[in-house]
């Protein structure tokens, strides 16, 4: 049985998290750790087994030589890391959402793990979570009869949150490719954030099957009133023919079908959903046919239906998938997205999006 080294770059919360399940299960070697804190580094090698510590991503890689090079950074450096993976020789490389900043870089890191045949993985681990389970397998088990819409909505802006909700409705409508959108956008603050963003986003996703995706996200989508916890006003679910399932991230589940109501209790828990998410990369790297269930090329079909909601807003109009080419979207929101205040759905939502 294989023991897979790993680099982890970023010691903040999220690179903690991937840390210490990799040096948890028995399958990964966390060799090293990267942060430009070196007091985070000090901090946190000897709950990891005492790795080799380094401020310098591309010369830790150089040195260890992982199997898995693992990043949790701001998205601002998503091409670089991706690139220092790649020439270090990490058979897989895991990293944070969003998958980039645009459609440009998006394509550019696609293209570089596409010619190296890296395998990649994008870290939507909420899948993993009891609660958005059990509402998968009442969908695809059919206890909805024909599903005709998936939705999904959070609080949070776009580029923390986005990519979640669509993610988890294409694993709710699994098979069927999206080909087109339409959306709108509103509010500048959040374009200047390190997770830059419209302060509301919402759209509709066309899908080959003919389901249609709705997804609202922002200061502008509903209240989960079941949910306390702000960050965690999320609800994503279907809709079919017999009834709906839904989950909400911080509430647990319910659904109504043909042969009654139903609920259930669940709530994010990383304790819960780190270990299979980082299981899962050992499963891939001893098989190919085992792929990640957050493989690169699912993350790169959501974050398509991301990038194409930000041109509908700025073009206007419908946008054709899989998009051909690149673009700037955030550049082009800053010009297109008018000096508006953007409007509450809740009064919460004023301490997030100030003006």
């Amino acid at each position: 049985m294989n023991r897979y080294k790993v680099i982890v770059v970023g010691m903040g919360k999220r690179g903690l998290h991937h840390a210490t399940a990799f040096h948890a299960n028995n399958r990964f070697e966390v060799a090293g750790i990267c942060d430009i804190d070196q007091a985070r580094l000090e901090a946190a090698a000897p709950k990891l087994g005492h790795p080799q510590i380094s401020t310098d991503a591309r010369a830790l890689a150089a040195l260890v030589k992982p199997d898995i090079f693992c990043f949790c950074t701001l998205p601002n450096l998503r091409s670089e890391l991706i690139r220092t993976g790649i020439e270090c020789g990490a058979k897989l490389i895991a990293f944070e959402k969003p998958f980039a900043l645009t459609s440009a870089e998006g394509l550019k890191i696609k293209n570089m793990l596409d010619t190296a045949k890296v395998k990649a993985v994008v870290s939507h681990q909420h899948r993993y979570g009891e609660h958005y389970r059990k509402v998968h397998d009442l969908i695809v088990g059919g206890a909805l009869g024909r599903v005709h819409t998936v939705y999904g909505t959070a609080t949070g802006w776009m580029m923390h949150m986005l990519s979640h909700l669509v993610d988890y409705t294409l694993w709710y409508n699994p098979g069927a490719k999206a080909q087109w959108v339409m959306a709108q956008a509103a509010g500048r603050g959040k374009l200047s954030d390190s997770h830059p963003s419209p302060d509301y986003i919402a759209g509709f996703i066309h899908f080959s099957n003919g389901v249609h995706g709705i997804i609202e996200c922002g200061a502008g989508a509903p209240d989960v009133p079941e949910v306390p916890y702000w960050w965690r006003k999320c609800r994503i679910g279907a809709q079919g023919a017999d009834g709906f399932a839904e989950v909400m991230t911080g509430g647990g589940w319910r659904a109504v079908t043909k042969t009654g109501s139903f609920s259930g209790e669940g709530a994010m828990n990383y304790d819960l959903d780190m270990p299979p998410y980082v299981q899962e990369m050992a499963d891939w790297l001893d098989d190919d046919k085992k792929v990640h269930a957050c493989n690169f090329h699912t993350a790169w079909e959501g974050f398509e239906i991301m990038m194409a909601f930000c041109r509908s807003a700025i073009e206007g109009g419908q946008i054709a998938l899989p998009l051909t080419t690149g673009m700037d979207e955030i550049a082009a929101l800053k010009e297109a997205l008018p000096a508006r205040k953007v409007l509450f759905s809740l009064p919460e939502n004023a301490k997030e999006y100030p003006a």
